[in-house]
């Protein structure tokens, strides 16, 4: 079992990805807190991956809402009355929030679909940041998704959002090195899931013919696998990827499963699987000039 004995943390785990990678930590002998703002989902939840600990596995559902500063520090209070220590933070709370033209989207929503996906990923690291510390030792697993590398037209909170949160996991991974504390993003993929379920409610109007013609495809076809994505953050959340850090992989099209664990000391000394401008060699040259 690659987990077994660490206490990990999924938020939004109450359906969808989310609850894919609790049930993926717990298969692999981790002890999870899962929780989410619908407790009475939460604990349907709950109840169900109940079915599958082994004898002195642990499991807890709480309900936080991770955009407001009073429910985390409260989250926290109640994390600690369980556990001493939590050795894997996995932030999957989202939602695609406000879609359609920027001119035409209610602000209020912009900044809501802000605070959910990027100020309570922020927060909920600042929040058990000091534990990892002095544990000098932990794995923070943040969630990219469409947008954070292409423009995604109708969903500009949401993919502002989740390109910043890829940066700010580089920002991060850089700062904790020295503490041993691994921090990632993953891009889980085209995932059928209650936001593809909004895509098509929405309508084309909203979120644009064309990528509505493709959420109808998505739908039909199946999409990409929750399972595949819930491994990624798995492997993430093991040792076996220690020094792997302030990277976005992405559970469909990078080969994580075998290049990246044989190359990790290559791959943590270069840019790849990072955000960044793409530069010719000589930085002097102007764009007429490259070859």
């Amino acid at each position: 079992m690659l987990l077994k004995g660490k206490n990990a943390i999924v938020t939004g785990s109450n359906q969808g990805l989310g609850k894919a990678i609790a049930e993926e930590f717990i298969k692999e002998g981790a002890n999870v807190i899962i929780c989410a703002r619908d407790y009475k989902l939460l604990y349907k939840t709950y109840l169900e991956l109940s079915k599958n600990l082994v004898e002195g596995q642990e499991i807890y559902p709480i309900s936080v809402d991770i955009s407001n500063q009073f429910y985390v520090d409260t989250f926290f209070e109640q994390v600690t009355t369980y556990f001493n220590k939590i050795d894997i933070l996995v932030n999957n709370a989202g939602i695609y929030g406000v879609k359609g033209l920027i001119d035409i989207e209610d602000y209020k929503e912009w900044v809501e679909t802000i605070n959910i996906n990027l100020l309570g990923t922020v927060y909920m690291c600042m929040k058990f940041l000091p534990m990892f510390k002095s544990q000098r030792y932990g794995k923070i697993i943040n969630i990219s998704g469409g947008g954070a590398s292409n423009p995604r037209p109708y969903f500009s909170a949401y993919s502002t959002s989740k390109a910043a949160v890829v940066r700010f996991t580089e920002t991060l991974a850089e700062e904790l090195k020295e503490y041993n504390i691994d921090c990632n993003c993953i891009a889980p993929g085209a995932l059928n899931t209650r936001l593809l379920e909004e895509i098509l409610v929405s309508g084309a109007e909203s979120v644009g013919e064309e990528y509505y013609k493709k959420a109808s495809k998505q739908k039909k076809d199946g999409g990409d696998s929750l399972r595949n994505a819930a491994e990624l953050c798995t492997y993430l959340a093991s040792n076996n990827s220690d020094g792997l850090t302030g990277k976005l992989i992405s559970a469909k099209w990078d080969k994580w499963r075998y290049d990246i664990p044989n190359h990790i000391e290559e791959i943590k000394n270069s840019d790849i699987y990072t955000l960044r401008r793409i530069l010719p060699k000589d930085r002097n040259k102007k764009w007429g000039d490259v070859e």
